[in-house]
């Protein structure tokens, strides 16, 4: 398999990395690691044997991805958020062996400085706020922010908050026009695209910086 590591970077024998995936510098991948194809590991990255990480993840600096996590295609880990898998760790007592199971589901953001206790589910497409601290199950699109972290909306797939209804019932993504509406309560869903479908290219690429968006940022909060 092809993928680049910085020269300050060290890969274990016995870890798996996926083509076109870049390690960079001095960030740890150790035997028994799982990383798809076409990430990105920023600086100071540690991903531990017994980890799974999907393709097209984004790793930003100064992340640790412990054994017992999960991660789906096309995650974003924000510049030192953290990921644990022990619940109640004690330097006297080795939990080796059964650790907690974490899972970061499709196309999640984890923002910096974020904590996600283990043994939970973050959702698809959910977008976890900087310095929020996680401590339970996030539904799919679900925005949440705050320690303990508490829901405060949706976010759309293209990361933006969903807001207003229209006649329809149905909450618009101002970037992309997808239309997402509440099935049920608790459950939001896209009209437009199959939350396992690939962006099209004329999606996948930003056009206007979030502001522009949403000039009124901040005012609401």
């Amino acid at each position: 398999m092809s993928y680049f590591a910085h020269e300050s970077a060290i890969v274990d024998e016995g870890a798996r990395i996926g083509d076109g995936t870049s390690v960079w510098h001095f960030s740890h991948v150790m035997a028994g690691a799982v990383i798809g194809s076409h990430c990105s590991l920023g600086q100071n990255v540690n991903v531990a044997g017994g980890s799974l990480t999907g393709d097209r993840v984004k790793i930003q600096n100064n992340v640790s991805v412990f054994a017992g996590v999960t991660i789906e295609d096309e995650v974003f880990l924000g510049p030192s958020c953290v990921l644990t898998n022990v619940t109640n760790p004690r330097a006297q007592v080795s939990r080796r062996g059964i650790y907690e199971k974490t899972l970061i589901r499709r196309g999640a953001t984890i923002g910096a400085n974020a904590t996600v206790l283990c043994g939970i589910q973050v959702g698809r497409y959910a977008f976890i706020g900087a310095g929020a601290v996680v401590t339970k199950n996030v539904p799919d699109y679900a925005f949440l922010v705050g320690v303990p972290a508490r829901q405060r909306g949706w976010m759309s797939r293209h990361g933006h908050p969903l807001k207003q209804a229209d006649k329809d019932g149905n909450l618009v993504c101002p970037e992309s026009g997808y239309r997402y509406k509440e099935v049920e309560p608790g459950v939001l869903r896209c009209l437009d695209l199959d939350e396992d479908a690939p962006l099209p290219e004329d999606k996948a690429v930003g056009t206007k910086p979030y502001a522009e968006f949403h000039p009124h940022r901040g005012v609401d909060r």
